[in-house]
């Protein structure tokens, strides 16, 4: 009995130093100044944030949810000439080292069907999946129209 109890005590050092050498690695990419626009009624509402990877390596975030709608969808507006257009992505790649924008006229979030009406001021969690298999849950604040 003695012995085993030895052999554990002189293990359980090595175990803790071991931990940190399992715990998962911080993560490369990093979601800031996340908003969603509130809107009437079942007007779809746009959805806003950066993104930056600090990785050497290209992340694509390739879906975006909200319990607070019934889909989301990722789209970028473009601009041809005159006239400008949103189109259905189904990626958005934020470079190694670099950023990502999601802004008013460039790459944004569809959120539809929303299940109550938002409250500006408010705040709801959203939820990223990027290509390397992480997800980031973060709260998005909610905002009127103009984006206050």
């Amino acid at each position: 009995m003695y012995r085993r109890f030895r052999q554990f005590a002189l293990a359980m050092p090595l175990a803790i130093a071991a931990l940190p050498a399992l715990a998962a690695p911080p993560s490369a990419i990093k979601v800031s100044d996340c908003w969603v626009r509130s809107m009437p009624g079942s007007v779809p509402s746009g959805g806003y944030f950066k993104l930056a990877n600090t990785s050497a390596k290209p992340v694509d975030l390739l879906d975006v949810n909200a319990d607070a709608f019934g889909m989301a969808m990722l789209h970028q507006s473009q601009s041809n000439g005159s006239a400008s257009k949103m189109v259905m992505v189904d990626k958005a790649t934020v470079p190694a080292n670099g950023t990502l924008a999601f802004a008013p006229g460039g790459y944004h979030v569809m959120f539809e069907e929303a299940k109550k009406p938002l409250t500006v001021g408010s705040t709801i969690p959203v939820t990223f999946k990027f290509s390397d298999g992480e997800k980031i849950e973060t709260q998005c604040a909610v905002k009127n129209a103009a984006g206050q």
